[in-house]
């Protein structure tokens, strides 16, 4: 288990991570979101024992990671771009990834012919989709318990995308790994994750089980005669509005808010259908697909 404990982190004197607190059980895939500047690749980093701490504790398997570096070899750290490997032949990143970790060069050479790549020449010939499908290859290669991904998507075409997102689960389900995965992709984490961190302004705003979303919380569309009573905005997060249509998020116990807007007599009411963007909206507010 990876267990953050009151992390905070400034960097030339800005607090970029305030009081974190959460923890990532065994053989899980875990969504970590939030607006730009959040500190979601800052807090990956220090889990990864890249960065240091301010304040606070990172444990793995119960060893913190900067007093019993040994541990690292169960983490793996993937960046959102492989540019650190692309003046590195194949050959040459996997002797470097056997002195660092316990390199399964059976699987990674079996997972190399399984998505046809070329075991010659430098990463830097490869397209950007090449790139982040090896860097995935080369961490599941690792036989790390913990594999922490920035962005594996970003910016790649829809085959590629698919091919990873796939390659992930199945990886998750088969080894028993834990997958931390920060991403603006709400749509491709809904499927995904088991359980979302939403970070706001440095902190842990939220913290969603995915199984107990859809029972957590309710989507309705309503319209009235003339607008949206304040009172009734008041007591619920307005997701959308347009006219005399808004679409509320409420919480599914709340049996208030939900008799007043039955009191005021709406035109239309009904449920529809709850996504983890909309829980994002609410949470965050504003453009969903930040990085």
């Amino acid at each position: 288990m990876i267990r953050v404990s009151g992390v905070s982190k400034s960097i030339h004197k800005n607090q970029i991570l305030k009081d974190v607190h959460f923890s990532v059980k065994n053989g899980t895939v875990t969504g970590l979101v939030g607006r730009n500047g959040a500190g979601k690749t800052t807090l990956l980093r220090m889990i990864a024992g890249i960065l240091k701490p301010t304040n606070g504790e990172i444990t793995v398997n119960d060893k913190n990671v900067f007093k019993q570096p040994s541990i690292k070899q169960n983490v793996v750290f993937v960046p959102d771009s492989a540019d650190a490997l692309k003046t590195y032949t194949i050959s040459e990143i996997v002797m470097f990834y056997k002195e660092i970790y316990q390199f399964n060069e059976e699987y990674f050479n079996q997972l190399l012919e399984k998505f046809e790549f070329n075991k010659q020449g430098k990463i830097k010939h490869f397209s950007k989709g090449q790139k982040a499908l090896f860097s995935l290859i080369l961490a599941f290669s690792t036989n790390a318990k913990y594999i922490l991904l920035d962005e594996p998507t970003d910016g790649l075409d829809v085959i590629i995308k698919k091919k990873i997102l796939q390659f992930i689960a199945e990886e998750v389900a088969e080894k028993d790994v834990s997958v931390i995965i920060s991403s603006h992709r709400l749509d491709e984490l809904e499927k995904m994750a088991d359980h979302i961190i939403v970070l706001k302004q440095g902190r842990v705003d939220s913290e969603i089980e995915m199984e107990e979303l859809k029972s957590q919380y309710r989507k309705i569309q309503v319209a009235f005669e003339t607008s949206l009573p304040n009172y009734i905005r008041e007591q619920s997060e307005v997701l959308s509005e347009s006219g005399r249509v808004a679409v509320l998020l409420i919480d599914s116990d709340d049996e208030k808010t939900d008799q007043l807007i039955n009191d005021a007599s709406p035109i239309l009411y009904e449920d529809l259908p709850l996504t983890l963007e909309d829980i994002f909206i609410a949470k965050l507010g504003g453009e969903l697909y930040v990085s």
